[in-house]
């Protein structure tokens, strides 16, 4: 690995060595984050695993009654009924925290008609449609919660590939240069240490044999 670029001074070492405490604790703190990212992930897959599952199936009933609905009525009929909704949903997105990263917290709520109530009349259409309408009500609140189990889920991929890169940084780049570095300076100044030593006893000699 590769050294910084540094004087060998005590100055520099005391410096280096506050820089590598801090990068060890940043280290700690950063694998810690990204196990509990991995932690709260998993969970949202095997949320999201679930969820997708019974939105396909549920979408799968819902659409064959509405194909065997439009067998049993005419297209004009079929048209008439689905012309005009009975009510209206709005959704209102709020954000919570989840270690660091804000996702998605969808609420819907019906602000017009209630919601039980069918978009048509039961004179002319038969129960088939009406076990389609029913079957996309309840499918609305489950695929609002997938919607926002796959968009936390992303975030929390983008975030643990982040806080992953950062960690990867610091465990074999930044903390090994420091290490290197601290070592290098240690070994100059034990060696000038040493030189200076030798030195110092060279004219000690010297001064006793003028002496």
């Amino acid at each position: 690995m590769a050294r910084l670029n540094v004087s060998p001074t005590r100055m520099e070492l005391g410096r280096l060595k506050k820089r590598l405490g801090v990068a060890r604790n940043g280290h700690k703190l950063l694998k810690d984050k990204r196990d509990e990212l991995m932690k709260q992930f998993m969970k949202l897959i095997r949320r999201n695993q679930e969820l997708r599952r019974n939105c396909e199936a549920g979408l799968a009933r819902a659409q064959n009654d509405f194909l065997l609905a439009g067998a049993l009525l005419s297209d004009e009929t079929l048209d008439a009924a689905l012309m005009l909704p009975s009510r209206s949903v709005t959704a209102e997105v709020t954000f919570r925290n989840i270690t660091g990263v804000s996702v998605p917290e969808f609420d819907y709520r019906i602000t017009s008609g209630s919601k039980d109530s069918q978009c048509y009349g039961f004179s002319e259409t038969n129960s088939s449609l009406d076990r389609a309408a029913q079957s996309m009500d309840r499918m609305l609140e489950m695929l609002l919660e997938l919607a926002r189990i796959e968009k936390a889920a992303k975030l929390l991929s983008c975030e643990i590939e982040k806080t992953r890169r950062r960690v990867n940084a610091l465990e074999y780049v930044m903390i090994p240069q420091l290490e290197e570095t601290i070592k290098f300076i240690n070994m100059k100044m034990e060696e000038n240490e040493r030189s200076t030593r030798i030195r110092l006893m060279k004219v000690k000699d010297m001064v006793l044999e003028n002496k």
